[in-house]
């Protein structure tokens, strides 16, 4: 039976009943005007001006020649003019692809590529890498840039504050669906290339009501943006921000001092930042400067917090209730965070448990649900749930075998109800908040000269999480030194992709059918970098 069918021959709402990512921002928009939305420094943004200029520069877009259903990206680190454009692209009923500026010129042109992106924001501090813009000129990409250097003209590129002066404020009239594609973001997997998450206004507006409640965000709160909007993790903070009329204070970047300045500046009271974030903060010479007692929700995400930290941390933030906040670009975040009552009830890899949005299970290779205690691949299911993976339908097929999404890690839940992280199935690195793909490090090392095999790991380490190592035979009669090897990295890959150490070993360890075994070299060397305090 027909929906058309089941209601009587009544039709649905259509527009006035749509859930779509803009909408977000100009209800906030006609309830908050005046109050602050961004600051950026001393730098103030209204509501009303980002939903004015949202408009505008949608309005611009559309008048290009682009089509709903097109795809734009960003190429930009955190500002007030990247969320303005971010909601332009939105209500002109486009589809936003954001490059994570970290990503190397050939990764970068490898999503481009990918998602036929024809026109991208850009900042001019990014624009004037030569590699970069080389890579961009190549493709025909129409570019417009975010004057942050104050060198857009100079770099001939169109500053998106021009292009949205004298354009309508008025919203364009597009119509588009509750589960049409808004977005679709790169992800690395364990394979050299990164994959395409797509995303429904659905999916991201879900998520958004769940960490609001979930994170209890009110209009009086202020939230450090540091995080970078184009990972899902800062984007979706974003967004819960804006639809409770609170304000976040963006930043280009960590740094601890500037995360200090804008807690006082801006009466934040919510820090959402990865462990070493915190450890950077408390060991800063001026933490004494500052006061902390505005703050009164301190989220952890990305990793786990040791005890000794967390137990500093709640004295640092005398005023504030802890959790861990975790999720994953193909289930819109968070997934999953740990409640404030239990966090000094145990310790280890303990993820939390499932937000409203969705739920988890454990699951066999077979299919099968278990029961609490035992260990399997963790499953989610849920509207956060990605539409699938762009171009890929096979590996999209994969991710939601037996009517839930793999997320490839291996964990259990345990009688509380919470998940314990045991390992991941496939050989994904989590380093900084950043996922790195072992095989693309291992293709780099192996295009060394002097390198015959190559296998790469996630060790333990205090600051990141997870530290990328490598470990090389060289070939016969071949020489190299660790810091040849690792300067030979840097040519190729991002400053997060680039090993923080590489051992030279004189045989690797292999199985009989001659492949490398991972996991005795993350035994053998699994306290590396905490024997070593780094």
């Amino acid at each position: 039976m027909s929906n058309l069918e089941a209601t009587g021959g009544v039709p649905g709402p259509g527009r006035i009943g749509r859930v779509a990512i803009g909408d977000i921002l100009r209800r906030s928009a006609r309830r908050f005007a005046d109050r602050v939305a961004l600051t950026d420094g001393a730098r103030r943004a209204t509501y009303a001006e980002l939903e004015r200029d949202a408009n505008r520069f949608a309005n611009y877009l559309l008048s290009t020649g682009l089509k709903p259903g097109d795809k734009v990206s960003t190429i930009c680190n955190n500002s007030i003019e990247f969320v303005k454009a971010l909601f332009g692209i939105h209500r002109a009923g486009l589809v936003w692809v954001p490059v994570n500026t970290m990503l190397g010129p050939e990764d970068m042109g490898y999503i481009l590529d990918h998602a036929e992106v024809k026109f991208a924001v850009i900042d001019d501090v990014l624009h004037a890498q030569p590699d970069r813009r080389a890579a961009l000129e190549a493709r025909g990409v129409k570019l417009v840039g975010v004057d942050l250097a104050g060198q857009a003209k100079a770099q001939g590129l169109p500053d998106i504050r021009d292009l949205m002066e004298g354009r309508s404020d008025i919203e364009p009239d597009v119509e588009f669906g509750d589960r049409d594609l808004a977005m679709i973001i790169y992800t690395s997997g364990t394979t050299s290339r990164p994959k395409g998450a797509m995303h429904g206004h659905l999916a991201v507006v879900m998520a958004v009501m769940s960490n609001c409640a979930e994170m209890t965000i009110s209009r009086k709160d202020g939230i450090t943006g540091q995080f970078p909007l184009f990972h899902c993790a800062g984007h979706v903070l974003l967004l819960g921000m804006l639809a409770t009329g609170a304000r976040m204070a963006i930043m280009r970047g960590f740094d601890p001092l500037t995360v200090m300045e804008a807690i006082k500046r801006d009466d934040l009271t919510i820090f959402v930042g990865l462990p070493l974030m915190y450890q950077a903060i408390f060991d800063h010479p001026r933490r004494s400067e500052f006061d902390f007692s505005k703050i009164r929700f301190c989220i952890y995400t990305m990793a786990p917090m040791g005890r000794p930290l967390l137990e500093r941390a709640m004295k640092e933030f005398e005023n504030a209730e802890f959790g861990l906040s975790s999720g994953q670009t193909e289930m819109y975040p968070a997934t999953t965070m740990s409640q404030p009552e239990r966090q000094l009830a145990r310790f280890g890899n303990y993820w939390g448990e499932p937000l409203m949005v969705n739920e988890a299970a454990i699951m066999d290779d077979d299919g099968n649900l278990l029961p609490r205690g035992q260990i399997g691949e963790l499953v989610h299911r849920g509207p956060n749930v990605m539409l699938g993976y762009y171009k890929d339908p096979a590996a999209t097929e994969a991710a939601r075998k037996f009517g839930w999404h793999h997320t490839g890690d291996l964990a259990l839940i345990d009688e509380h109800g919470e998940i314990l992280f045991i390992d991941r199935k496939k050989d994904m690195i989590k380093s900084g908040g950043e996922n790195v793909a072992s095989v693309k490090i291992e293709e780099t090392l192996l295009a060394h000269p002097a390198v015959l095999n190559a296998a790469v790991v996630g060790l333990p380490h205090p600051q990141w999480g997870e530290a990328v190592s490598a470990f090389v035979k060289l070939k016969p009669g071949a020489s190299a030194t660790e810091a040849e090897i690792i300067d030979h990295c840097r040519q190729y890959l991002g400053g997060f992709q680039t090993p923080k150490i590489v051992q030279i070993l004189p045989e690797m360890p292999m199985t009989a059918t001659g492949k490398l075994r991972k996991v005795e070299l993350r035994q053998q060397f699994e306290d590396h970098f905490m024997r070593q305090g780094a």
